[in-house]
């Protein structure tokens, strides 16, 4: 059996109007390259024909394509990391299955990739997307960049992304319960680059990412590769300890002078309802990384695979 060279990894959940025409795009772009491939794909428990559909790939191509079933749905990531663990090409592609993202982009990554880069992230040009989500992805490219500026990413929300193996491999050591893959690969890889790549309308069906799992997936990021919200309310129960004291002076001096007084009190009110809001926000961010500490320290399985198509020959 040859060794792939090139092992494209698909997330796929609920795409069963798209896949045929990715097959038909994604496959004639390998072979045309001239170089050993392979696909696997992880069906994260699609509800509509996707299963049956990756089934017959497999059935067509079963010395290129495995197929990967969960037992339940795990989420875009975790789908790819299960991919991740059965790579065995030396340059691993992530793409999704919605062909927003173009497989003829694969050979320009792939071409970055053999110019001695570990990782090598696509930035969409042109995006095709709704104008709330090109915003809410604008908004957290910039948060992204504050708070973690040791991550260059000019797009962390593009999937079509290329890793060197060793890449992936540190990626599945470190076995984490949440993840944001880009973000990780960026923390192993010594020469990374970008390059551009299109984007498409969604061919069919509906994006499975709502703006609540668009910000769900930003505080993931930017709460699982750093501690900067932390040190920030730190620094805010910092300076708000100050100021206390200095109004407690200012208020103790106007009474000696002054005398007591009355008004105020809703100001007063204001002034508590801020400092118990900032609190309450302030647990919320702890309670995040509490609650990550928590998922690690139980070491459950990240997800359960029902079943896998493959070639008993290709079995790890």
């Amino acid at each position: 059996m040859t060794t792939p060279y090139i092992s494209v990894v698909i997330p796929v959940h609920n795409e069963e109007d798209s896949l045929e025409n990715l097959y038909n795009r994604l496959i004639p772009i390998l072979d045309g390259m001239g170089k050993p491939f392979e696909i696997i794909i992880t069906n994260d428990a699609s509800t509509d024909k996707s299963a049956n559909i990756l089934n017959s790939f497999f059935e067509r191509r079963p010395n290129e394509i495995r197929i990967i079933h969960f037992n339940r749905n795990y989420g875009q990531h975790l789908a790819i990391m299960a991919g991740f663990e059965r790579v065995r090409g030396e340059i691993v592609i992530t793409m999704d299955a919605d062909l927003q993202n173009l497989p003829e982009d694969i050979p320009k990554l792939v071409e970055k990739m053999e110019e001695g880069h570990d990782v090598v992230g696509g930035y969409r040009q042109n995006r095709k997307d709704l104008l709330w989500r090109k915003w809410v992805s604008k908004m957290h490219n910039c948060i992204r960049a504050q708070i973690m500026p040791g991550i260059q990413m000019k797009d962390q929300g593009c999937m079509l992304r290329a890793y060197r193996k060793e890449i992936v491999d540190l990626m599945v050591q470190s076995d984490e319960s949440n993840t944001y893959i880009p973000a990780l690969a960026l923390n192993y890889a010594a020469k990374p680059a970008e390059v551009p790549v299109s984007h498409d309308p969604r061919m069919a069906g509906k994006s499975n990412y709502n703006l609540y799992k668009l910000i769900r997936y930003n505080f993931d990021l930017v709460t699982n590769f750093s501690l900067v919200p932390l040190q920030v309310f730190t620094m805010i129960g910092f300076l708000v300890s100050c100021l206390s004291g200095i109004l407690v002076c200012y208020l103790l001096i106007r009474r000696l002078l002054i005398g007591p007084e009355v008004e105020g009190i809703f100001t007063l009110f204001a002034f508590v309802f801020f400092l118990v809001g900032l609190c309450l926000l302030g647990l919320g961010i702890l309670g995040e990384y509490i609650g990550r500490i928590y998922q690690e320290v139980r070491k459950r399985p990240r997800f359960v695979i029902r079943n896998i198509l493959e070639k008993k020959d290709d079995a790890p």
